[in-house]
């Protein structure tokens, strides 16, 4: 379970490596692996992406994503837009109170809608 988390979130070539010698953004996918080998059916995720390249990023969304799509439940605070752009549920919060929440399917789905409509 651990080297398939590891190769999951991109870094089997660092299996050997103590936690000194990874980077920051190597640093950040072993903490998430590590997270999921628990196999946990709630995930939080603060700034998951915030110290990694762009790259890196796509990998980790993505692999949060399919994780969404087996029934695990992802909790990620985020600043990033396009970070926030892959989920499915967007909650809004200033000084502490909730000002939005939004439930970006419906958004996509009318937004295919005028696609088709054209």
């Amino acid at each position: 379970m651990v080297k398939e988390a590891i190769e999951a979130v991109g870094i089997s070539h660092r299996i050997n490596f103590f936690p000194n010698q990874l980077s920051g953004g190597e640093q950040q996918r072993a903490a998430i692996a590590r997270a999921l080998v628990n196999n946990p059916s709630v995930i939080f995720a603060d700034e998951p992406t915030g110290n990694l390249d762009s790259k890196s990023g796509k990998v980790i969304m993505t692999l949060l994503q399919e994780l969404n799509n087996k029934g695990h439940t992802i909790v990620l605070v985020t600043h990033e837009k396009y970070t926030s752009e892959h989920a499915k549920r967007i909650i809004r919060l200033h000084d502490g109170k909730i000002i939005s929440d939004e439930d970006v399917r419906q958004r996509r789905y009318a937004k295919d809608e005028k696609e088709l409509i054209k």
